[in-house]
């Protein structure tokens, strides 16, 4: 007898006012509406998954191994690692959208900083019977950090962007996008719990907000895109201001001290 990969299937309707309040957050004007095409990434506004309080984790994530795609590998802390989008077509603000969602792979391994889960998730979304969007979604969990023990050194970044945009962080921003995205995640809204429990400085800057505005510099410089990748290599905190940097195909984040945050790869529409 196989085993079934574990698949789930979701329906949402693209509100064009949840997209048009995320673009007043990123301090753009409200111009998206019904019939507009929404920007690259901004479908994780979508696609909520409500979870009552007795089914959500310490970490105010839904619980791994019950009825979800991501099984229990006995780790309690979670990171977005990184992840890979094709983009058929553009998502449409206002229309109705299924997306379907698979577990595409679960493996464990010991590094240097104890053991270590990988998940990987792909996603489909599909509009008016059309695929517009592959997406896969790697997720890594660990072990709490260890009281004084030594912090792995993140790498440095190039500095030797052609094109570049300085973005700051706060609380509010933070906030605004757990909401928009219904991230229950305490590491970007409770600095108690992200201090104490996760051992990070501040609150964490959302990889995938991150990600958002390395999408949002490609799409400005280089057209519409039809591929990205990423990868975060060190956390961002709420209270720290960091440049996005683009040369050529390649973009990354570079904290203020100089450290690599993050590094991408956009490969524009060849139309």
């Amino acid at each position: 007898m196989t085993n079934k990969t574990p698949t789930e299937t979701q329906s949402d309707v693209m509100d064009p006012a949840r997209a048009a309040a995320f673009q007043v957050a990123l301090g753009q004007a409200a111009s998206i509406a019904h019939g507009s095409p929404l920007p690259p990434f901004f479908h994780q506004l979508y696609f909520w998954s409500p979870q009552p309080p007795s089914g959500l984790g310490r970490d105010g994530h839904p619980k791994v191994g019950g009825t979800g795609l991501i099984p229990d590998m006995g780790l309690p802390r979670r990171m977005w690692a990184g992840g890979r989008l094709q983009f058929q077509s553009p998502l449409m603000a206002g229309v109705e959208a299924e997306r379907r969602s698979m577990l595409e792979s679960a493996s464990s391994k010991t590094g240097r900083t104890g053991p270590l889960g990988f998940v990987t998730l792909k996603h489909e979304i599909w509009q008016k019977g059309t695929l517009r969007l592959t997406e896969w979604q790697d997720l890594v969990y660990r072990e709490d950090p260890v009281p004084d023990a030594t912090k792995p050194t993140p790498p440095k970044a190039r500095v030797d962007e052609t094109d570049s945009r300085e973005i700051s962080f706060d609380s509010t921003l933070l906030f605004r996008y757990s909401a928009l995205t219904f991230n229950g995640h305490r590491i970007h809204y409770d600095l108690d719990y992200a201090r104490d429990v996760e051992g990070y400085a501040g609150l964490v800057v959302h990889g995938p907000l991150l990600a958002q505005h390395l999408m949002l510099l490609a799409t400005e410089v280089m057209g519409a895109l039809a591929e990205f990748s990423f990868r975060a290599s060190s956390p961002l905190m709420h209270f720290e201001t960091a440049l996005f940097c683009r040369n050529g195909q390649d973009l990354w984040v570079r904290g203020p001290d100089g450290r690599q945050c993050m590094q991408a790869v956009a490969i524009p529409r060849s139309e």
